[in-house]
């Protein structure tokens, strides 16, 4: 078998570059698709810093928006450095390229370990956190003969099936997803695991700041990095309502294999799993399973150019504007709007206007709070509008 990643492709980021980046996307109002849209708008991120306050006015801001400061990014980044960590932008050689092609992927993700891991094919392994002995010991199994083929695993650090998974693919390779901070583990219980993960052949990474300890709604963020390194993802004993469904959503989202594991119709914790099956994921019984369904795209360059480039050698990347719309034109494409999600071609096509002015219009609105996004490049106004 080849190996994704391993020309390790890309263009690294300058240090001001890198302060400009961490700075945008920890600014008010600025998630993934805002920051990918405002860097191909205005060529980067220190253009970007600067057009914020007054595309927050146009978009019918009502107060100044927050911009992250470069004394508080050369803080985060220092943070790292004390932790052993940094952080990798999007287009440089170590962002895990699977990750990189999922809509909305993190610009900026923190990392610590063995950064070599993170270009590795990557195969997720997800399930219950209360999971029984023999359900953790065929998580355990097929992990480690993945992890021997040539792939990395990535799970969430959770118990149970994750913590068997990771544990199984110390030695070969293992990706730890983080719903805090690097700095902010859960549970307290994997702490140990985490610093055989980061001291050893493995990786553990996050989009969220150093310092941020995870909450119920972080962990759907992080589900999403599982899916988004992930080549195909194997779900083993999962409830019906449970985060690891939420895993194979996403998966199936992005475009990835989804894998489960049959379980007794009579244990709760294997409905999630066989409901999977039902819904055509593949019947996984050996690690064969998976390594047959993925050897197809294994060896395909995932590694394309990203849209949220910049010019390198330190070049801030400003480029001539063409003027924003008039105010006319700005209620029109407002007015098109509502609470119920819109597909951004159909604005175009109702308004009849260029596509630029409705773009830049929209942007105006999400940086004011205004703009609600949705899957599939859908939006709408926000319903505090």
């Amino acid at each position: 078998m080849g190996s994704v990643g391993a020309g390790r492709k890309g263009i690294a980021l300058t240090d001001r570059q890198r302060i400009a980046w961490l700075r945008l996307i920890r600014s008010d109002n600025v998630g993934p698709s805002t920051f990918r849209d405002l860097i191909n708008h205005f060529g980067s991120a220190e253009a970007a810093l600067d057009a914020l306050p007054e595309l927050s006015r146009r978009g019918g801001s009502t107060r100044a928006i927050r911009i992250a400061t470069t004394a508080d990014a050369e803080r985060e980044i220092e943070t790292a450095h004390r932790f052993g960590a940094c952080f990798i932008g999007i287009g440089e050689p170590d962002y895990p390229p699977a990750l990189r092609q999922i809509d909305a992927a993190p610009p900026l993700i923190a990392a610590k370990g063995d950064l070599s891991v993170a270009t590795l094919p990557t195969v997720g392994i997800v399930g219950s956190r209360n999971a029984s002995i023999s359900g953790a010991k065929f998580a355990a199994m097929v992990a480690r003969e993945i992890g021997l083929s040539g792939y990395g695993i990535v799970s969430g650090l959770a118990r149970g099936i994750d913590a068997a998974a990771h544990r199984a693919s110390l030695e070969t390779g293992t990706i730890a997803a983080m719903a805090g901070g690097l700095d902010q583990p859960y549970p307290p219980e994997n702490i140990d695991l985490l610093a055989q993960i980061c001291e050893g052949r493995g990786l553990a990474i996050s989009e969220m700041p150093f310092g941020w300890e995870p909450r119920a709604r972080d962990f759907p963020r992080r589900n999403r990095l599982i899916a988004g390194v992930a080549l195909g993802v194997v779900v083993i004993e999962a409830a019906a309502r449970s985060g690891s469904l939420i895993t194979a959503r996403l998966a199936g989202e992005f475009g990835r294999l989804v894998f489960a594991v049959p379980g007794s119709p009579l244990d709760p914790r294997c409905e999630g799993t066989n409901g999977l099956l039902k819904d055509g994921a593949t019947v996984t019984t050996r690690s064969q399973d998976v390594l047959q369904a993925l050897a197809p795209i294994s060896d395909v360059d995932l590694f394309s150019q990203t849209e949220a480039d910049e010019p390198g050698d330190g070049d801030p990347g400003e480029r001539p504007l063409a003027p924003p719309p008039n105010d006319d034109e700005r209620l029109i494409i407002i007015q098109a709007l509502g609470p119920t999600p819109v597909e951004i071609d159909d604005i175009i096509r109702h308004t009849g206007l260029p596509a630029s002015s409705v773009y830049l219009v929209l942007l105006e609105l999400d940086i004011a709070g205004r703009l609600e996004r949705h899957a599939g490049g859908f939006v709408s106004l926000s319903m505090i509008d």
